[in-house]
């Protein structure tokens, strides 16, 4: 029983101490700058490292402060993060000539929460081994107003040990945390709830449209929706920008495009990933692909 409890108490001292860590975060667009402001509000120690440094200047205002390179990043801190935009800008901040991993680091961490193919967490997975780096790959699910309550659903894929030792920054960034694996079982999460948006979203767009055409109004349409069984969390979200016709990005519709062909490419073959897929990526080529992935809507009116 002592030894148990002397177990339990190394364990909740060690959580105690979790937000003493010094934590470093690349990558400060639309997610990464709230997140990077909530970590900062709960009085973790955060550097941060920005190409374009005016994108720093709300953060600095806020007690952050700034790197001059990702490896004074990777040197000063104990843990850094990454929020970018597609795989190639993940694989060149970890081994780019002056990248995460172009100096040595034992026993640092780096939680990579961008959404990337599982193939590409997998090495990232082998190159931070082979540096005696620990990595988690962990995607969030979620856009701009989940990221600024912090009400995030994250996919870890991680040790367990390493699990651990992130969860208190997760429970800052996240409402919940969900481990389900190794690195690169998060992105395939990722990718599969990112399919079930798309899914969700043009089944709206294409209802609203249909009713329309036949008569009912969409807004008649949205609340039969949202007052019954299909309705959800995204459909009462989506609903202001098709009343107002307006998306401004919360999560922009390239993105989604992206996401879409990295499920393929990861094997998915069912019957409506490639319509849908053709869908979307017909709509980024008409010029829709930095707004909302919700004007998905402003393409298919036009066919």
């Amino acid at each position: 029983m002592l030894a148990l409890e002397l177990k339990q108490e190394t364990y909740h001292l060690a959580i105690k101490t979790m937000n003493t860590l010094k934590l470093g975060w690349t990558g400060l667009g639309n997610m990464g700058n709230p997140m990077v402001m909530n970590l900062l509000k709960s009085g973790f120690e955060v550097s941060v490292f920005n190409r374009t440094k005016d994108k720093e200047a709300p953060l600095l205002a806020a007690g952050a402060k700034s790197s001059s390179s990702l490896q004074e990043l990777m040197e000063t801190c104990d843990v850094v993060l990454t929020m970018l935009s597609n795989d190639a800008a993940v694989i060149e901040v970890f081994e780019g000539p002056t990248g995460l991993l172009s100096k040595t680091s034992l026993g640092k961490t780096i939680i990579n929460m961008s959404t990337v193919a599982p193939e590409t967490s997998r090495y990232l997975n082998t190159i931070c081994n082979q540096h005696q780096v620990h990595f988690i790959d962990a995607p969030v699910s979620g856009s701009v107003k989940p990221a600024q309550d912090g009400t995030l659903v994250i996919l870890v894929g991680a040790s367990t040990e390493d699990y651990e030792v992130a969860r208190p920054i997760f429970d800052v960034l996240g409402k919940i945390a969900i481990h389900v694996g190794e690195p690169g079982v998060a992105s395939s999460a990722k990718l599969a709830i990112n399919y079930l948006l798309g899914l969700n979203l043009q089944g709206m767009a294409e209802t609203v449209l249909f009713a329309e055409k036949n008569g009912v109004s969409k807004e008649n349409m949205l609340n039969i929706i949202n007052q019954g069984a299909c309705g959800n969390g995204i459909t009462n979200i989506k609903t202001p920008s098709i009343l107002n016709d307006s998306y401004p990005a919360a999560f922009a519709l390239k993105h989604l495009v992206k996401d879409l062909r990295l499920a393929k490419e990861a094997g998915l073959d069912s019957p409506l990933i490639h319509p849908l897929y053709d869908s979307y990526a017909a709509a980024e080529k008409e010029g829709l692909g930095d707004q909302d992935v919700m004007a998905i809507i402003s393409s298919l009116k036009k066919k």
